[in-house]
Formats: structure tokens, C-alpha cells, sequence
């Protein structure tokens, strides 16, 4: 199979079958690089020469001010720009992360980089890709594409790892950098951890990078692969049949991110008219007003054009929430109870296990297991649901915000894939998605809320606020076996989360009213 791409030769992509169905590309590098030397002279120097004895100053480096706190949150490296995030800091990044990876992959092979279309992507991409040839490797960058797509093509070619520049729903002003294994899967916590202690050993005067570069003769290139988003998106088709969603009209959110070429090219190949909003990427925009966390937009545009469904992306797409013909939220909840018993009916459900978080509905949960279901539940965060498949051998499961995995088609959390088959799903069923909700459960009342939290040492250990402990502790008490309480820290965001579910409106508003209060009082002031 021959791709072109905007590089100059082409590359040949020869394919190989391999376990579970997933493509290997066998890769011919293209012969001519399109790295990032045209628009940075200074960085061509570190990425693109070969240079044997010649000294270079780097003593900049090594001058970076970390936090006392882990880099490492839930979901990578996030933040403001210009604070911690910055280029300087993806620079190191990129060289540790380059030589962890090596370090633990059993063949030689590129590193894959994907972004969003935040201002910033641009240059966190151009810095941890300097970072990643000083350490010898070869880049192959995506360009603007989803961050299932990086998890996906790292899993199905000869790639040691992925990269992914985005902050996901998070404000235009914030950006983040998620890795990946060879599998796709993200990166574990001991890998990322072996990162940072070098990182933070020479920041500290430990292991500086002008000595370990200095006699380096062999630093890797930079890629353009742009072509290689194609083989996703073929990946998203091919377990569906063919034009499946013709006569659907179908509205898409795309939140001016990273699915604004891909969601509207796939859902169109696959029959649907389609409707798009905020369709095209814009980096002051990204996530405002709209998408997975701003549904009203998409909500009055599918009452407007009498569509049969919507769908809301964030900014990376690698979660999604869809809205019913009547312009009703239709949650993760919904979304994997419905597919759950979809795959349940069809003997696709290993012991009828689904995999939630803490967050998940307890009308969810007590209308499952009256099918004979399991759930398991994790901490927030997609890599706790996915590490609890694998332990468990779930095929399905997700979270409340929109993160779904299905092990049966992909590799991670996927907003498009989890679209795609939500749409299929409700047009064999020959009802509409609102009546497949109606029949499904009747959700708790449940109510979220945001404290911010700026402190990160009160953030962080908020659990060893006595006022707040008793504050939650009598919530329970009161609500008893009829609600839940859920008080955590955002590990991407300076807040702590507040989520109060109980039998009644009234009584979560109460409260939800009464923890945030507090938190107010104790931690933000």
C-alpha cells in the first residue's frame, strides 16, 4: 500500500496481520525530511544535523523552575502556558521522555506527535520534537488530528511511543503533553515517573544535558505524516457496515479542535447528512461556549434542523456526549449502558461487565444489574477504567463525562469511534435515540460543582480538612443508602469537585450547596 503524504518521496506502508486483528506498518522512512528547520532556524541545528565533536550551548537547558508538586497528573503534563508549560520545559521532556522510551522498547522505531489547534500546539510540538531527536529518535509528526488517532497509529505501527500536545477540555489558555506505549495505551505511571526524576535531576545540576549531548553523533529527524491519519479513520469504518448511517441527519459539535477535518469526512462517508458547528480549528476558541462541556449550542441546533441526533466533542476528541432528537443530554451513562447491552445481546460482554468511576449514576448501576449485569467502579480518569479492563477482562467501559472504551475496536478512550457506534446502534434499531434512552433507566439526580482551589497544597491534601471531613460525613449520614457523595481534586485543573447524587432534586441541592460552602470557607478563602 503506497501513501503519499507532503513529504518529498513517498512512503511505502507494507502491512502485516498480527493478533486481535490490528494492522503493523512496516515502514520505509520518507526520504526527505519536512522537519521543523524552514521555521526555526535555531532548532534545525539540534534536530537536523549530525555533528561529531563540536560543542553546543545548552547551558538554557537546564535552567528550569519546577514545582514542588508532580508534573504528572492524571492525564500527562498540564497547565497554563507561559507558567510551567512552556518551551524550554517540552524540550526536556522530550529528551527524557526519548531516552525512557528507548531505554524500555524491545525494537527501534518513530515516535508519533499529535496536537490540537491551541495557539500554543504549534510550538510545544516544534519543542518536544527538538527534545526527542537529541535523544537519536526519529519523528513523525500527525499534525491536527484527535487523540485517539496518536493512541491508535502508535498501537498499529512500528512506533516505540506517542505524544499528544492538547489540555482536552480545558480553556485555550492551557495545554497539556500526554504520552503513550508502544500499545497505545498511555503511558504507566512508573515510565512517566522514571521521566521526571531525570528531568528533575537536571534541573538540579544532576545528569545535565550538555554532557550527554555533546559527544552525541547519531540525533534523529523530523517528519511530516499528516497521510498517516487516513489508516484511522479508515480503522473508525471498517468494523461498521458500510454506509450504515444513510437517511440520518446527524449534528456535530466539533468545538473549533482536533476532529474539525475528521468527524464531518467520517460520518459523511458513512451515509449521514451532517450538520456541523464550530467547525473549523481555532485556537482562541477551543472548548469556549461550546462542545462536551457546553451542550446548549448543540442542543438548540438539533431542534432547530429536526436532526436525530448530536454529537459534542471536546478539544481532542477522545471523549464525546451525544443529545437526542428532543435536545436532551444523553451522558456516559446512557451511552454505555446502551452499547452494553447491545454487545450483552450479542455475546460480545464477558460476564456482562461494564467498568465505571465513582461518578457513574446510581439509577445507572441498579437498572444494569436488574439485567444481570456487573459494574466495577474506579477512580475518575480514563487510565483507571482502562487498567481496570485489562485486570478484570471488561471489553466495555467509560465514564459519565464521555471517555468510552471498547476493547473490541480500539485501544483508549475514542469520541468518534463511541459516536459512530452510538448512531449505528440506533439506526438498526429502528427507534429513535430518545426512545432507546426513555427504555433504558431513570438517572439519580446528581449535581456537580467546581471549587476553585488555587493553593495547590490545600488542593491537594483537602482530605486533612476536619471541617470539610465532617461536612461530608453528615451528608452521608442524612441521605443514607438513597444518595452518594464524591469530593475530589481535579488532577487537571486548580479545582476540587463537588458531586452530590440523592433521590430527590431538593435534597442534592442541599447539599451540594452545604459541601461548597464549606470547601469555600475552609480551602479557597
Amino acid at each position: 500500500m503506497k501513501v503519499s503524504g507532503k513529504t518529498q518521496g513517498d512512503a511505502i506502508l507494507h502491512c502485516k496481520r498480527v493478533m486481535c486483528g490490528v494492522n503493523k506498518f512496516m515502514v520505509t522512512t520518507p526520504a526527505q525530511t519536512q522537519g521543523f528547520g524552514a521555521l526555526n532556524p535555531q532548532m534545525s541545528s539540534i534536530q537536523g544535523s549530525t555533528h561529531s565533536g563540536n560543542q553546543m550551548n545548552i547551558s538554557a537547558w537546564n535552567t528550569l523552575n519546577l514545582p514542588k508538586t508532580p508534573l504528572f497528573g492524571t492525564d500527562g503534563i498540564r497547565g497554563r502556558v507561559g507558567d510551567i508549560l512552556s518551551a524550554p520545559l517540552a524540550l526536556q521532556v522530550g529528551f527524557w521522555a526519548g531516552q525512557v522510551l528507548k531505554a524500555n522498547s524491545v525494537n527501534s522505531g518513530p515516535i508519533l506527535i499529535g496536537q490540537d489547534s491551541r495557539n500554543s500546539s504549534d510550538m510545544l510540538a516544534m519543542a518536544i520534537s527538538a527534545g526527542l531527536t537529541a535523544a537519536g529518535l526519529e519523528v513523525w509528526n500527525l499534525g491536527l488530528c484527535p487523540t485517539p488517532c496518536v493512541a491508535y497509529l502508535t498501537s498499529a505501527s512500528e512506533a516505540i511511543g506517542g505524544v499528544m500536545i492538547s489540555a482536552s477540555h480545558n480553556p485555550p489558555e492551557d495545554n497539556g503533553i500526554k504520552f503513550f506505549g508502544a500499545d497505545g495505551a498511555k503511558l504507566s505511571s512508573a515510565l512517566q515517573a522514571e521521566i521526571e526524576t531525570n528531568l528533575r535531576a537536571g534541573a538540579n545540576g544532576v545528569n545535565q544535558l550538555s554532557d550527554l549531548i555533546a559527544p552525541c553523533s547519531n540525533w534523529g529527524r523530523h517528519y511530516n505524516r499528516p497521510e498517516l491519519v487516513r489508516e484511522y479513520a479508515a480503522s473508525l469504518q471498517q468494523p461498521l457496515q458500510p454506509e450504515v448511517l444513510t437517511g440520518m441527519r446527524v449534528v456535530l459539535d466539533l468545538a473549533w479542535g482536533a476532529a474539525v477535518n475528521l468527524a464531518p469526512a467520517v460520518f459523511r462517508a458513512m451515509g449521514a447528512e451532517v450538520i456541523c458547528l464550530h467547525d473549523y480549528p481555532d485556537g482562541d476558541r477551543i472548548n469556549v461556549g461550546c462542545g462536551s462541556t457546553h451542550l446548549e449550542p448543540l442542543q438548540a441546533a438539533v431542534k432547530l434542523h429536526g436532526a436525530d441526533m448530536g454529537f459534542a466533542f471536546d478539544g481532542d476528541a477522545d471523549r464525546v456526549l451525544a443529545v437526542d432528537g428532543q435536545g436532551r443530554t444523553v451522558d456516559g451513562d446512557y451511552i454505555l449502558y446502551l452499547w452494553g447491552r447491545k454487545l450483552r445481546q450479542s455475546q460480545q460482554l464477558p460476564g456482562d461487565l461494564i467498568v465505571a468511576t465513582v461518578m457513574a449514576n446510581l439509577g445507572f448501576e441498579l437498572a444494569w444489574k436488574q439485567l444481570g449485569g456487573q459494574i466495577l467502579r474506579t477512580p475518575v480518569g480514563d487510565q483507571y477504567v482502562q487498567a481496570e479492563m485489562v485486570r478484570s477482562g471488561s471489553m466495555l467501559g467509560g465514564e459519565q463525562s464521555g471517555h468510552i472504551l471498547c476493547r473490541h475496536y480500539g485501544v483508549t478512550g475514542d469520541g468518534l469511534m463511541t459516536a459512530l457506534h452510538l448512531a449505528a446502534l440506533v439506526k438498526m434499531s429502528g427507534m429513535g435515540l430518545a426512545e432507546l434512552v426513555d427504555g433504558s433507566f431513570r438517572s439519580y439526580p446528581q449535581l456537580l460543582r467546581n471549587v476553585r482551589v488555587e493553593d495547590p497544597a490545600r488542593r491537594n491534601n483537602w482530605q486533612s480538612c476536619e471541617p470539610v471531613q465532617l461536612a461530608i460525613a453528615k451528608a452521608k449520614i442524612d441521605m443514607g443508602d438513597s444518595g452518594r457523595v464524591l469530593v475530589r481534586a481535579s488532577g487537571t485543573e486548580p479545582l476540587i469537585r463537588v458531586m452530590v447524587e440523592a433521590s430527590s432534586l431538593n435534597v442534592a441541592s442541599y447539599w451540594t450547596d452545604y459541601l461548597v460552602q464549606t470547601i469555600q470557607q475552609h480551602l479557597a478563602a
